[in-house]
């Protein structure tokens, strides 16, 4: 089991990013606009400083839903390898039985 305390930092960091995304996506724009000014774009720019650090998307780490491990974590189902195991041993994944040869 993680520590709670990295487990809530990163859910305060999903926060965040959610709340922020549509402002960040737009200065973003704003900024990549090369017909606008210089000093339009710069402004942009500093706006997008100002906004919190944790608020962007590349801040988040992917954790196990179960445990809250950082590592060996499948996109797709939100739990590590090592819980996608325990829960196949377990039977509680349908059509997952543990492989023999």
């Amino acid at each position: 089991m993680a520590k709670l305390s990295a487990i809530n930092k990163n859910n305060k960091r999903l926060k965040l990013s959610d709340k922020f995304y549509k402002k960040r996506k737009k200065l973003k724009e704003i900024i990549m606009n090369k017909k606008l000014s210089l000093e339009e774009r710069f402004k942009a720019q500093q706006k997008l400083s100002k906004l919190p650090r944790n608020s962007a998307k590349v801040r988040v780490m992917n954790r196990c839903q179960i445990t809250g491990r950082p590592h060996g974590v499948y996109r797709k189902l939100k739990i590590s390898r090592i819980a996608l195991r325990k829960l196949g041993l377990e039977g509680k994944i349908p059509g997952m039985v543990k492989s023999s040869w």
